[in-house]
């Protein structure tokens, strides 16, 4: 059995994969993670785990998993089953290498575009010959509901909302319209940009506000909450069996 922890900005998601098959998954907050770990440990018999931290993990999380179990940290040195096309490979974000791991394990031979809606909100392209191109990065819709708070004077901090209008006719339906609205259209954008380059793309849509955004979107998109624990289940076996 395998242990993948994806440690993001604001939560950390563990998956207990067996065979490939994800048995089970937690999202739970950071500052608990000491007290997750050993129960998963104890219940489960783990022979490897990996970790993609984007987030901040605690020394002493990592020395106490270290003194346990064995364990990958996502990074570039790792072996990779695609060719990666970026400038800074040291710099792409241990999620991003996940994501891609999952697009080539799950469509090979196919031009894939990830779409991780999140504390950010990332697109990650995967040509049909194994060549992983590069992407964008922009803020979630979590982050632009703070921004407009902390960045501005009189503007309200809101969450989230399902809403059915563009045109708001108040300051609260104003910044849901901006910012809802906004994401939906910039993804519908972004598709629609790569499918000029490539006729035949798959799509996915993963992380967080996932769900949330799939009814939005005018283009067709397979939404899944689990690629990211897939992908670095994917990498782990493939580095551990080198």
């Amino acid at each position: 059995m395998n242990l993948i922890i994806d440690a993001g900005n604001t939560k950390i998601k563990i998956g207990i994969f067996d065979e490939g098959k994800l048995i089970e998954k937690h999202v739970i907050k950071p500052e608990t993670l000491d007290c997750a770990l050993p129960d998963l440990m104890q219940k489960h018999p783990l022979n490897s785990a990996i970790i993609s931290a984007t987030g901040k993990l605690k020394k002493k999380d990592l020395q106490s998993l270290k003194k346990t179990i064995s364990y990958l940290e996502v990074n570039s040195k790792l072996h990779y089953p695609f060719k990666n096309l970026y400038k800074t490979p040291e710099t792409l974000g241990a999620d991003r290498y996940a994501l891609m791991t999952a697009a080539i394990t799950k469509y090979p031979n196919t031009n894939v575009l990830v779409i991780d809606a999140g504390t950010c909100i990332t697109y990650d392209f995967m040509n049909s010959k194994g060549q992983y191109e590069g992407g964008a990065i922009s803020p979630g819709i979590k982050t632009r509901y703070t921004s407009l708070n902390n960045l501005t004077a009189n503007l309200p901090l809101l969450e989230a909302k399902e809403i059915n209008f563009v045109a708001g006719r108040s300051t609260n339906e104003s910044i849901h319209s901006g910012i809802i609205n906004g994401v939906a259209f910039e993804i519908d954008a972004v598709i629609n940009h790569y499918k000029t380059l490539t006729p035949h793309l798959t799509v996915i849509l993963t992380g967080g506000d996932a769900n949330f955004l799939a009814n939005r979107l005018k283009n067709t998109i397979f939404a899944t909450s689990n690629f990211l624990l897939e992908g670095l289940n994917f990498l782990l076996e493939i580095n551990v069996s080198k």
